[in-house]
């Protein structure tokens, strides 16, 4: 089999899957783009699918591993034969900075290198990377059935992925810190988490931890009180553990699951290793003991951490004369408030002050700044933050004023669709040019708005983009940009 035999073929393998993977990530991750690096035959040179410019910007560093070496070539290379093209052996994966990358080789495809953002936010990138290596599973997969067989169902996995990228990395890491003979069944758990999550008690979201312990593992589970076991609930009784639930909210202890049923309560330490269930209302995480897998919601999952980075924040601070000291302080200060508003589910507005002249802004203005480095003040502005109106810091890092009223005249960049605090933030910083306004909404977006515009840092991503037929020369795609 040749590149010059299959190259239609596998330009619509290509197209398919990397369509699903785009928009199977972008539902678990938030917009994302996706690409491939790959040859079919050892004799043919590689080629670069690349319909969104995921890779524009890394071409030094690619055309290093690709062109100038061939470390990238397997010594030993398996003949085609498609009966092997389930056995996937990894290549190294390529580390680079702001990317997720997996590959392999099999009987089918000689070399394949599949790639997707790594979101600053995320939780963990293992959920991701199982997603990756899917993909290399189902383009060996169809490259071994041949046009006359294939399906193009392989998009359609990788866009209902979610759930088996979660399951599949959660799986791995208990098989590596367990062995293979776990008892838990994971699909059985997280169905059931989902399920608790959407369960509410009284009109009231759930909140509340629930661990999952391999039985080998109960002795090291300090109970507080058992269940007899004639009485305790199975893991699909959803309004049953929605209900137990109460009994360690707001509290360090815990619910404690054999993957079956529901065992009793047990206080904060955790055993040698756990699958833990986090109940947060309406957000909650899974983690493996303190190490983060995911967040769920609405019931799905997600690789949201839910806690905004404020990248932009940063940026804008470094476009203005303020010492790293304070530069530093002023970010940190403005991260703490907005993680508690995030972490509380309530919406305010912060206004960042940066005019060499300081002047007030209609509202409580205070009888002398607060100093926010200062940890008791910190946490009272926090609790201002949840009045109606925005908290004005200067730029000395101090509390001026709280539920002040932000206005402005009428800006072309207005949306009907956001709330009055958005547009509010955009009208008053088309005026204060030196301003930067940070708006959380109550449901967890977070906006930062800079001279009349918000400021966004992610790639547009166009939902209506596909991949081209044909992907392009690997050499030939480096060569365009320069």
């Amino acid at each position: 089999m040749t590149i010059s035999h299959t190259s239609d073929f596998a330009g619509r393998c290509i197209n398919d899957t990397l369509a699903g993977l785009r928009e199977g990530l972008s539902r678990f991750s938030g917009s994302s783009r996706s690409a491939v690096i790959f040859a079919l035959d050892p004799k043919t040179p590689l080629h670069i699918c690349d319909p969104q410019n995921l890779l524009r910007g890394y071409e030094p560093i690619l055309h290093d591993i690709y062109i100038q070496n061939d470390d990238w070539k397997s010594a030993s290379y398996r003949r085609y034969d498609r009966k092997l093209f389930n056995h996937i052996d990894p290549v190294d994966n390529l580390q680079l900075d702001g990317l997720i990358s997996y590959g392999g080789r099999s009987g089918a495809v000689y070399y394949q290198m599949w790639f997707t953002e790594h979101h600053p936010d995320m939780c963990s990138v293992g959920p991701t990377e199982r997603w990756l290596e899917h993909s290399v599973l189902r383009f060996s997969h169809d490259i071994a059935n041949e046009s006359s067989l294939y399906t193009g169902i392989s998009g359609s996995f990788l866009r209902e992925y979610t759930s088996h990228a979660v399951h599949d990395y959660i799986v791995d890491r208990i098989n590596l810190h367990l062995g293979l003979d776990s008892y838990i069944r994971i699909y059985q758990v997280l169905e059931s988490v989902l399920g608790i999550s959407k369960t509410p008690e009284e009109g009231a979201v759930p909140h509340g931890e629930l661990i999952f312990v391999e039985p080998r593992l109960l002795d090291q589970v300090v109970f507080i009180a058992r269940f007899q076991a004639d009485q305790q609930p199975h893991l699909h009784h959803h309004k049953h553990i929605r209900k137990l639930l109460l009994s360690v909210e707001d509290t360090n202890n815990k619910l404690v699951s054999d993957g079956s049923r529901i065992l009793g309560v047990c206080d904060h330490n955790l055993p040698e290793f756990c699958l833990v269930a986090d109940f947060q209302g309406k957000l909650g995480f899974l983690r493996l003991n303190n190490d983060p897998v995911c967040s769920f919601e609405d019931g799905s999952f997600s690789s949201s951490t839910h806690r905004a980075k404020l990248f932009e924040v940063e940026e804008i601070l470094l476009d203005y004369e303020l010492d790293t000291t304070t530069r530093n302080s002023l970010f940190q200060v403005v991260s703490a408030l907005v993680h508690n508003a995030e972490t509380n589910g309530f919406g305010c507005t912060l206004v960042i002050d940066l005019e060499n002249m300081h002047m007030p802004i209609s509202g409580q203005i205070l009888d002398g700044p607060i100093n926010l480095l200062d940890a008791k003040r910190l946490a009272l502005a926090a609790g201002l933050s949840k009045t109606d109106g925005a908290l004005h810091i200067g730029k000395d890092i101090h509390l001026h004023g709280f539920a002040c009223l932000l206005d402005g005249l009428h800006v072309n960049s207005e949306d009907r669709a956001r709330g009055a605090r958005y547009n509010s933030a955009l009208r008053f910083t088309a005026i204060r040019r030196d301003t930067i306004v940070v708006v959380v909404s109550s449901d967890r977006p977070v906006s930062v708005i800079h001279r009349g515009l918000e400021v966004r840092k992610r790639h547009a991503y166009n939902a209506f983009e596909r991949c081209s037929l044909f992907p392009d020369l690997l050499l030939t795609w480096l060569q365009s940009d320069l």
